[in-house]
């Protein structure tokens, strides 16, 4: 039960960021930019600013969790919920897509973020590693610490 009271607390607050329109600063996107490379920032910038925002978060939770970070961690971090921008729902639209499940297109794509986003960092260029660590999967996951880090950062 624990961890689902800490999944909605989770959710909720991922809820009252995403009200806000408002860009990441200047400085946090050239922090991006310097951990990506082109083609995942190019896929980055395909976010809505309320997931940048959310995936600079992350990523700078996960680099305090993991202070010794690569390139390739780091960009995982901030590509962990990139295949959100296929389904093209907004906050109302994935709210409704929580609850009623991956019923209809858009609905089914939002649930299956993370293999669209595997595919789509395949596809812009990203490394074997950073692929790799998103690839959360029990059998790929199971007793890897980093991806364990990268969880965690992405929970608080």
């Amino acid at each position: 039960m624990p961890g689902v009271v800490a999944h909605s607390l989770h959710l909720v607050r991922r809820f009252g960021g995403s009200l806000s329109r408002r860009s990441p600063a200047a400085s946090d996107i050239a922090w991006v930019n310097k951990n990506l490379l082109d083609g995942e920032f190019a896929l980055w910038s395909r976010m809505k600013s309320y997931d940048q925002r959310h995936s600079i978060e992350v990523a700078r939770r996960f680099a305090d969790l993991h202070p010794t970070f690569t390139r390739d961690q780091v960009a995982a971090a901030m590509l962990h919920d990139i295949g959100k921008v296929e389904s093209d729902l907004g906050v109302f639209g994935r709210v409704v897509a929580t609850f009623v499940g991956p019923k209809g297109t858009k609905f089914r794509k939002y649930h299956d973020h993370e293999r669209i986003g595997l595919n789509l960092c395949r596809n812009s260029g990203s490394s074997d590693e950073t692929v790799r660590l998103l690839d959360w999967s029990e059998e790929s996951s199971r007793n890897d610490t980093i991806v364990g880090f990268l969880r965690q950062a992405d929970q608080i």
